[in-house]
């Protein structure tokens, strides 16, 4: 007797436990990224940074400024990262449930190409316009929507996916 069909899951279920996880993930890491990108975009800040490391650098916010502070410009990465998180999980679990053999099987290689095809499509559909635009809002010092129109305004959409050449 064969096998029963196996039932298709969900793709709702891990795409909200993805964007759960995305949240805390951004949550959790948004300080060392501020800072992070800070010390980066220091060649191009006329003078120096009042510090020249991650640790240097959160004991500065958290004396100069207080420890919420440290969560200044959190907003905007939640609005990427849920969603880049939700995708990434809803689709890795749509594409292998369409994937899998009649007696509901994943072998190796199909279980990578869906890790290969949630992550490239994350990046584009997500993380590169995301990236570009906070890391150019950290730049000019704006806030995220309107750094958002200042890029389409100068630089067309293709502004928008200018790091999807490098993430892509």
């Amino acid at each position: 007797m064969p096998p029963p069909p196996t039932k298709k899951k969900n793709p709702w279920t891990p795409m909200a436990a993805g964007c759960i996880a995305g949240g805390i993930e951004a949550t959790a890491v948004w300080p060392m990224e501020f800072i992070k990108t800070q010390l980066q975009l220091q060649s191009k800040v006329k003078g120096q940074l009042p510090y020249n490391g991650m640790l240097s650098g959160l004991s500065y916010y958290v004396r100069t400024t207080g420890f919420l502070s440290l969560y200044n410009g959190l907003a905007p990465t939640l609005v990427g990262s849920m969603p880049k998180a939700g995708i990434r999980f809803g689709l890795n679990a749509l594409i292998k449930d369409n994937l899998r053999d009649k007696d509901g099987k994943l072998t190796p290689g199909k279980n990578f190409v869906a890790g290969l095809g949630a992550g490239v499509s994350e990046a584009l559909i997500i993380v590169a316009p995301v990236e570009t635009v906070k890391t150019r809002c950290i730049e000019l010092n704006m806030p995220f929507v309107g750094g958002f129109r200042h890029i389409l305004k100068t630089e067309g959409l293709s502004g928008v996916y200018q790091g999807a050449r490098r993430n892509g």
